[in-house]
């Protein structure tokens, strides 16, 4: 894969991000309260590997995967929300945050999605000797991921795993406890699975402290490279219906994110929709011929 090294711009990059200027960042949208980039897992791996080949004494590059669930989270949790937005790379995770782009005129490429990501960084790493570290999933799902994923990619260097127990992140000691062992371990890439909102604001507020190259919130990818957690066949993720196979999985657990939070969900896209539709209606008619560009929810609000 090439990389692209014509400068950035600033008009639809992602703000205040400290990768190479000659990596431009994708274009982004806001969607709720929540910026997603247009991205396509190619790009999204170059930028990664980038950010780790080059960290220096930069702040960690911060990955997050918004999807429904995550969107609809960020409008009733503003600490949430702003961990979010502090995030450096935000790849569309879900399905119905891809639909929703199309609706909404700021077209996603393809999904995303976490666990897929960071099986390709994993590859990646094989490839150029990067140091990754599993953080959170069930009890022995980063270890079993970490054999398995060693198996499939030969080279791969697993130099640590750690699941802390529930409650550590009101727990000083193991919150302390956590940061020594990455020390120690000193990888380049930290995959957390510790759930949203868990991982995303634990990323943010640790980032500073972390001496690595790139930290991603992988959601539930470990316990299912572990087989602790079986993902829906691929033909039911190309048809966009993974959510109903979650869903009858584990009805008891996912009920209430799939069959509240997806209406939530499509209120909130129906609305921004409407907000924008009428924007444009109210454009003089020379501001629409100008050749002004509208590819990005922020210029059309």
């Amino acid at each position: 894969m090439g990389l692209n090294t014509e400068p950035a711009t600033a008009e639809g990059t992602a703000a205040g991000s400290e990768l190479p200027a000659r990596l431009p960042m994708p274009p982004r949208f806001v969607l709720g309260k929540i910026p997603i980039d247009r991205i396509t897992m190619d790009y999204a791996a170059v930028l990664m590997v980038e950010a780790l080949l080059h960290r220096g004494g930069l702040p960690p590059l911060m990955v997050v995967g918004p999807n429904a669930h995550l969107v609809t989270m960020a409008e009733r949790d503003c600490r949430f929300a702003e961990a979010m937005c502090d995030a450096d790379l935000a790849v569309p995770d879900g399905i119905s945050v891809v639909m929703a782009s199309r609706l909404l005129g700021v077209p996603i490429p393809e999904r995303v999605t976490g666990g897929d990501l960071m099986e390709r960084m994993c590859a990646e790493a094989a490839h150029y000797g990067f140091r990754v570290f599993f953080l959170g999933g069930l009890p022995g799902a980063a270890v079993m991921a970490a054999h398995y994923l060693s198996c499939r990619y030969p080279g791969l260097l697993i130099c640590g795993t750690l699941c802390p127990p529930v409650g550590f992140d009101s727990d000083p000691a193991e919150l302390m406890h956590i940061g020594r062992a990455i020390a120690e371990a000193s990888p380049d890439l930290v995959c957390v699975a510790f759930g949203a909102p868990k991982q995303e604001i634990w990323m943010q507020e640790n980032r500073g402290h972390l001496q690595v190259g790139a930290i991603m919130s992988v959601g539930a990818a470990l316990d299912v490279q572990a087989g602790l957690r079986r993902r829906a066949p691929r033909w039911v993720q190309v048809i966009a219906l993974e959510w109903l196979y979650r869903l009858v999985m584990e009805p008891r657990r996912l009920w209430r994110r799939y069959l509240i939070g997806n209406a939530r969900f499509a209120g909130l896209v129906m609305r921004q929709w409407v907000r924008v539709s009428i924007e444009k209606l109210r454009r003089p008619i020379a501001g629409r011929t100008s050749g002004k560009s509208t590819t990005t929810l922020e210029e059309q609000e």
